[in-house]
């Protein structure tokens, strides 16, 4: 999770409100389960994260690495 993420109201793709009808009750014993539908949006969502995740490190490195060497006479 980044940082910018914990202060943005705005959820993006990863989750639906509309859909988020399971609220848990202390009452509540049993484990919920999961439709192979559920499964196969949380796979889908980890695998966008993953992306993300490595565009993220890709704009860092660009960002932060080594500059090229100075031109002797400048």
């Amino acid at each position: 999770m980044l940082l910018v993420e914990m202060f943005n109201d705005h959820n993006g793709d990863f989750q639906d409100l509309s859909r988020d009808n399971s609220v848990a009750k202390v009452e509540d014993l049993r484990k919920t389960k999961l439709t192979l539908a559920q499964i196969n949006q949380l796979r889908k969502m980890n695998d966008q994260r993953t992306v993300e995740y490595f565009e993220n490190i890709k704009k860092v490195r660009q960002q932060y690495g080594a500059t090229a060497a100075p031109q002797p006479g400048l």
